[in-house]
């Protein structure tokens, strides 16, 4: 078994980041994940760095532990393919529109009729049941539409700004991956497959709304929306002497703890404003300014070891090269060296989650486009004869086929 999803086949017919990085979650938890590209391949294939043609750093990343087969779903000859493959597998992951996948003969519907019990699961935009189905939909419009740009500019930005990372994809990406786990579930216990739909908007909005809503919460409401702690402007890395720092003192125990630290213990018993954790809540601007200004009196090491001695949660702000050094990742092996087969050396992060029973595993590196193409044919029963015709043609692609 390599990982709790040994057995499961899914066909990957997503691109960019949300469907691919679903689906290689998955992926790396065990199941037989076929990415099913257009003769083109994913468009992420081409953002750069990349050593070589249409292996770009984004597609690396996000699609390890996958076969692919690149074909024109199209054609009669490549959509005849797809639903070859469809009849033997237990979902079916898309991310283009559903009115696209009807189009290309791929609804629900079409694929019912070869296998009653697929679970077909979308991730795309907008619920199908709302005035927004069908509009396009990309990380940044959607971290744009369920207020993120607003909050950072509430929290003290001096324009609106999106998250310095796919936010939107990444997040409905895992919930992606959850419904395709839950769907699953039900499946083995009854049988029956299902459609599935994840919508972008909805998705974050749960995430966005489930902390900001606040006083909104309440009908009539008893405050105003965004939650006090994480909009306020003094929320930051905290600048020492020589750096910064990042510093959770939060608990009652632990104000208590840091205010003995620095001699300041009267503060907990005479200032109400630090007197409990709804009061810090109510004047959190204040309390956060308070511990940035005794914060920029000692070096950063200083600060970590004496916070670290007291239990009070502290950390160094990292940069991205600063991980790749990290004394406790290195020491779990989270980063690796590994040999690419076309790409030379490459950086392998660890699957991140660990288990006593049904360890997930890397088994393969993220393809070449079309790269497992003559493979997967001829375990549809596909001559080799047949395979170059698709080839010349057109229909297929293979990058060791010779034309």
């Amino acid at each position: 078994m390599s990982g709790p999803l040994d057995g499961v086949r899914i066909l990957d017919l997503t691109s960019v980041i949300l469907g691919p990085y679903a689906a290689q979650n998955l992926a790396d938890m065990g199941a037989d994940v076929t990415k099913v590209e257009s003769l083109q391949g994913d468009i992420m294939r081409l953002s750069g760095p990349m050593r070589s043609p249409k292996m770009g750093h984004f597609y690396l990343t996000n699609n390890q532990n996958k076969k692919s087969i690149s074909v024109d779903l199209k054609s009669p000859e490549g959509h005849d393919i797809f639903l070859k493959m469809a009849a033997d597998c237990d979902v079916v992951l898309y991310n283009i529109r559903p009115k696209a996948m009807a189009r290309l003969g791929l609804s629900y519907e079409d694929l019912c009729k070869v296998n009653p019990e697929i679970i077909y699961v979308g991730a795309f935009g907008y619920s199908e049941r709302g005035p927004y189905a069908g509009r396009p939909a990309y990380d940044d419009l959607i971290q744009g539409e369920v207020g993120i740009p607003h909050l950072v500019q509430q929290a003290g930005a001096d324009v609106p700004r999106f998250a310095p990372f796919v936010l939107a994809d990444r997040l409905v990406g895992l919930q992606t991956a959850n419904a395709v786990v839950a769907a699953l579930y039900h499946k083995k216990a009854t049988g029956q497959g299902q459609r599935v739909d994840v919508p972008m908007f909805e998705g974050l909005t749960s995430v966005i709304a489930g902390e900001h809503l606040a006083g909104k919460l309440f009908e009539p409401a008893i405050g105003p929306s965004g939650y006090q702690r994480s909009i306020s402007p003094n929320r930051r890395p905290y600048a020492t002497k020589d750096g910064h720092i990042c510093v959770m003192v939060y608990s009652d125990k632990q104000w208590q703890i840091f205010l003995d630290l620095i001699g300041k213990s009267e503060l907990f018993e005479n200032d109400a404003r630090f007197a409990s954790q709804n009061a810090r809540l109510d004047n959190i601007d204040h309390v956060y300014g308070y511990l940035s200004d005794i914060i920029s009196t000692r070096t950063s090491k200083d600060w970590i070891e004496t916070l670290l001695a007291a239990d009070i949660p502290v950390t160094p702000m990292n940069s991205v090269e600063d991980l790749l050094r990290d004394e406790h990742l290195n020491d779990t092996g989270f980063f690796e060296t590994v040999e690419h087969p076309t790409e030379g050396q490459i950086v392998k992060m660890a699957i991140p989650t660990e288990w006593s029973k049904s360890q997930p595993e890397h088994r393969l590196h993220a393809p070449q486009l079309g790269e497992n193409t003559t493979e997967i044919l001829g375990n549809l029963g596909l001559s080799n004869a047949d395979i170059n015709d698709l080839v010349q043609k057109g229909i297929v692609h293979d990058p060791g086929a010779t034309s």
